[in-house]
Formats: C-alpha cells, sequence, structure tokens
C-alpha cells in the first residue's frame, strides 16, 4: 500500500488537526520521498515511518509538536538539517538501519535542543572509531545513544514513563485499591450486621419458645390442680 492511501486509511474520518499518532511502517514511497503528509498535521506528537524505502525527507512537512520519530530500516544519507527545520522540538530520533556513514551526517541534528535520545544502531557511522565519545561530545544535548547513556546506563522504559506520568496525575492505582479496599470493609460490615441480626433474631426465637414452654408449664399445672380439687369434691360426696 502506498504512503498516501496508508494516510488516508489511518484518519479514519478524522480532519489532520486531530491526529496526534501515525504509524505508516511498511507503506511504500514512490520515489522516495515522504508522501501525503502535509502542515495541516499540527498537533501530530508520534510518526512512525519504518521501512518505506526514504531515500530523502526534503518533502517533510512543518510540524512543529513532533516528539518521537521513527525513521529506522529506510535508506537515508547525507544531512539531516531537514529535521531541524522541520521538527525542531523532537526528544526521541530512530535512525537505526539507514546510511548514514559520517559524523557529519549527523553533525545537523545540533540545532535539535531538545533531542534526549538517538538512535543509530546498525547505520555505518557505528563502526567508526570512538564513535560513541564522538557523538556525545558533537550532540551534547543528548542523554542516550542507541539505548544507553555515556555511563552504559540503559535508557528508562518509555511505557514505563507513561505510567509514572498516569499516576502523578492522580489516575494511579492507589486510588482504585483504596476504593476496593473500601469496597470489603463494606461487605465485611455488611456481613457481619446480617451475622448479629440472625443471632437477635435466633435469642428472640428462645426466648418466645421459653415463654411459650413457661405458659404451658403453668397451664398443665393448673389443670392437674383441678383435677385434684374434682377427686377431693368426690370423695367428699
Amino acid at each position: 500500500m502506498d504512503m498516501k492511501k496508508r494516510i488516508n486509511l489511518e484518519l479514519r474520518n478524522r480532519s489532520l488537526a486531530e491526529i496526534a499518532e501515525l504509524v505508516l511502517d511498511n507503506s511504500r514511497s514512490a520515489d522516495g520521498e515522504v508522501e501525503g503528509l502535509t502542515d495541516e498535521f499540527t498537533e501530530l506528537e508520534f510518526l512512525s515511518m519504518v521501512n518505506v524505502g526514504l531515500t530523502s525527507l526534503s518533502k517533510l512537512p512543518s510540524l512543529p509538536k513532533l516528539r518521537k520519530l521513527e525513521l529506522s530500516d529506510n535508506n537515508l544519507s547525507g544531512s539531516l538539517e531537514t529535521l531541524s527545520e522541520k521538527c525542531p522540538n523532537l526528544t526521541y530520533l530512530n535512525l537505526s538501519g539507514n546510511k548514514i556513514k559520517e559524523l557529519s551526517n549527523v553533525e545537523a541534528l545540533q540545532n535539535l535542543k531538545s533531542l534526549q535520545s538517538l538512535d543509530l544502531f546498525n547505520c555505518e557511522i557505528t563502526s567508526l572509531e570512538d564513535y560513541r565519545e564522538s557523538v556525545f561530545e558533537l550532540l551534547p544535548q543528548v542523554t542516550y545513544l542507541d539505548g544507553f547513556d555515556q555511563e552504559d546506563n540503559e535508557a528508562p522504559d518509555s511505557e514505563a514513563d507513561d505510567e509514572d506520568d498516569d499516576c502523578e496525575d492522580g489516575a494511579g492505582p492507589t486510588g482504585d485499591f483504596d476504593d476496593e479496599d473500601d469496597e470489603d470493609e463494606d461487605e465485611d460490615g455488611s456481613e457481619g450486621g446480617e451475622e448479629e441480626d440472625e443471632d437477635e433474631d435466633d435469642y428472640a426465637e428462645e426466648e418466645e419458645e421459653e415463654d411459650q414452654a413457661g405458659v404451658q408449664g403453668q397451664k398443665r399445672k393448673r389443670d392437674v390442680d383441678d383435677e385434684g380439687e374434682d377427686d377431693d369434691d368426690d370423695d367428699d360426696d
């Protein structure tokens, strides 16, 4: 499927300005250029164009809100100046599996002041002597290169970061657990109350039975007394 058709499919009857994430992986670019994307994608924050046959980014539109860009497994080479011009607020850039050979190819990324994570894995540039040290020196704003910082500490998982953000926003699991505990307490309280009610009912029934038994005993005693009096009267006769 070509890139334009894929974009139309991903829109799902939404306007371009509503799209915050767009995944075009494995679609096809007829001439190696970006197709179908326009500067009307004003809210786009995440764009993935993995393995689409790109050889140039010259037709990439202005995407001022774009934060994450996936461009792995394409045929990009030469300067990346277009990225700093069209996507000035990038924080994450994946260029792994492209034809980037020299430090001069990534020099233009110096203008991406917010860039924190850069991936050049499987690019020829990684075979250069002192590759990591040179890139960190060239791009001091970058914290993670190919998934690791200068001390070889692995980059945190982005999904875990998102979960942490949710917790900070008050949408974490703690509130749910509290609600569940309250529900459990309510259930326990209800059950306890029901048991107490049942015990009281049983006690009342026992008292009632004892009262009835006492009444019946007194009645039997009176009957016996009456029979005794009748016998005395017969004897007198």
